[in-house]
């Protein structure tokens, strides 16, 4: 038990939610395992976050791609807190002890809820913090998405930390095409996150969240106990795989999936061949 040698024996099940990101990282953690030795079944693409995290807890799969600060706010209910350590911490501290689940090393990559405004917008009026945003409000066109002016995470949250914000307009658009609306012109400022492929785009700016609204959210492994007790390199294959990433190679990944529609086992397998983390010729 606890050897290199258990690789070919042990079949891990891997798990991702349902969007680009998510999606590439559960392919990359499954191709880096088959590259060891490992049996793999894939079960990518459930739905959001409480499925993964039921169907973790249930065995129905055995490790897949989270964040800390949904652990922090989904998981445990907890108010947001800014620290990142402290975020890990906490929450790695709370799923080994309620769950037997183990959060891996994190990344650095923080997928993290942000503003983003137009470069035009940004230049016009010298918006680059939400305390500038606030201050300019009456002047901006938010294209809201869904649950945003409930959401305590959302403009609750904003108007709870920053002061009101009395927007031009505030229109309601879909996920899909709310970055497309600002680059058009039909809105100046929308929902981002931190990571998103479009946040290549350099007529976009990203708003610093200067007075720590939102908590990090850094991506991480999470599997359950049970593997690592039965083969513990199985860590190190994914930590390899943690260290290689931060927020401009998520975006760039993410961009080469929404941008340029490309399929995301093929970029996920690219990633892993450039950063020399496929050993075997395939």
């Amino acid at each position: 038990m606890g050897c290199s040698s258990n690789s070919s024996q042990l079949s891990i099940k891997i798990g991702s939610k349902n969007f680009t990101e998510n999606l590439i990282l559960g392919e990359m953690y499954a191709l880096a395992l088959e590259d060891n030795g490992y049996k793999v079944e894939r079960k990518l693409n459930l739905a959001g976050t409480l499925v993964a995290h039921e169907a973790l807890k249930k065995g129905e799969i055995d490790l897949y791609p989270e964040y800390t600060g949904t652990g922090l706010i989904n998981i445990m209910q907890e108010k947001p807190l800014s620290d990142a350590k402290e975020v890990y911490d906490k929450v790695a501290k709370f799923y080994k002890e309620q769950f037997h689940l183990v959060w891996l090393t994190p990344s650095n990559a923080n997928n993290t809820q942000a503003l983003a405004v137009s470069k035009k917008i940004s230049d016009a009026y010298g918006i680059k913090t939400i305390s500038d945003l606030q201050k300019n409000a009456a002047n901006i066109r938010l294209a809201a998405v869904p649950e945003f002016e409930e959401r305590e995470d959302g403009l609750l949250g904003l108007k709870r930390v920053y002061g009101d914000f009395p927007f031009k307009t505030m229109k309601l658009f879909d996920y899909g095409v709310k970055y497309r609306v600002v680059l058009n012109d039909e809105a100046d400022l929308t929902v981002a996150f931190a990571t998103d492929g479009e946040l290549t785009n350099p007529e976009l700016v990203v708003l610093q969240d200067d007075k720590k609204l939102w908590p990090p959210y850094y991506l991480a492994p999470v599997i359950r106990q049970e593997i690592l007790d039965k083969d513990p390199n199985v860590r190190q294959v994914l930590d390899e795989i943690s260290s290689k990433i931060n927020d401009q190679t998520m975006q760039q990944l993410n961009a080469e999936v929404d941008i340029k529609k490309r399929e995301y086992a093929e970029v996920a397998k690219e990633f892993l061949e450039k950063q020399m983390l496929l050993k075997k010729v395939k």
